[in-house]
């Protein structure tokens, strides 16, 4: 089973990050957040409902060990040589919607690519998670509102799926939002750089950024985590910040002040430039890895380093487990 969650270190330091770029926002329209915390909240209802359908007590372990915490009856954890995370089996979680690339590309369950983003291991994992959408979301949802975080949120967590479920082919099942985390962590990326004129502070900004996501992408290498869903949500989520996070630059705001022939225009020409080609990027680069996908391919057949970039293994651990 690999869980696609490790992001409690891009949390904080992504919310930092957000407030001290040098840009002033406090003429812009500030956004009243619901969406992140409509999220949170559903993502822990979810979970509820996995260690209810899960109910160990009942159904018991496959290695026979008494459940964890069995004072909370049918929400009681799986043993912990079964699952550390304290969370369900792997059954219930693919019963539920976990990413199976058999089931997705044999059986045609398409929804799992989504579906699975919602799901999370264990407690641990869900805590994890949340903690990094709740610093994270938020400030992004203020400062560009509901729509293109949920956007961005959603179609990284999708292309982190998709590019998961092209690497991680049987006996593997992934699940957790760290694909659509690291979506939102990439376009915070891309947003310092489509607006790079506006920031004063922009190279200590942009270096704590890259040092940020180069430790969560690192820990993304340890045995099961799924640092393909990881990678592929941050790609998704760099180049989709391109697309929908430029700010309009200074004095477009106050054009109807300006004569008509000294009118800026909205974006200057190099935003345009990097929209118009992370638009192509992303429509190509969705429309190869759908197509390998429900093809069959596996990704591992064309790039044979890449297993690296998920897990290295050492002395102490294997990664075929």
């Amino acid at each position: 089973m690999a869980s696609s969650g490790e992001g409690k270190g891009a949390a904080a330091a992504g919310y930092q990050y957000a407030s001290y770029g040098g840009y002033d926002a406090g003429e812009e329209r500030r956004w009243w957040p619901w969406l992140v915390p409509t999220v949170f909240v559903a993502c822990i209802v979810v979970f509820i409902v996995e260690m209810f359908v899960n109910n160990c007590p009942r159904h018991g372990s496959p290695l026979g060990d008494a459940c964890v915490a069995g004072f909370l009856r049918p929400f009681a954890f799986q043993p912990l040589r079964e699952n550390p995370l304290l969370g369900p089996s792997s059954a219930t979680l693919e019963k539920m919607g976990a990413l199976d690339w058999a089931k997705v590309v044999h059986h045609h369950q398409v929804w799992r690519l989504i579906s699975c983003i919602w799901l999370h291991a264990g407690l641990i994992h869900l805590i994890v998670n949340m903690l990094s959408l709740l610093f994270i979301g938020i400030r992004l949802e203020q400062q560009f509102g509901f729509v293109r975080i949920g956007v961005i949120y959603l179609l990284s967590g999708f292309g982190g799926s998709v590019l998961s479920a092209l690497f991680l082919h049987d006996n593997y099942i992934s699940v957790g939002a760290s694909g659509a985390l690291f979506g939102l962590l990439g376009s915070m990326l891309s947003e310092l750089i489509m607006n790079w004129t506006i920031y004063s502070n922009k190279v200590a900004a942009i270096i704590t950024l890259l040092f940020i996501i180069a430790i969560n992408l690192a820990i993304g290498i340890l045995p099961h985590a799924d640092n393909f869903a990881h990678i592929g949500g941050f790609v998704t989520g760099f180049l989709l910040g391109f697309v929908l996070l430029a700010r309009p630059q200074f004095g477009w705001m106050e054009q109807h002040e300006l004569p008509q022939t000294n009118q800026p225009r909205k974006y200057k020409a190099y935003q345009y430039a990097l929209l118009t080609v992370a638009l192509l990027l992303l429509l190509v680069g969705f429309v190869i890895a759908l197509v390998m996908l429900f093809k069959g391919k596996n990704g591992n057949d064309s790039c044979h380093w890449c297993h690296y970039l998920n897990c290295v293994p050492t002395s102490r651990w294997k990664c075929n487990t």
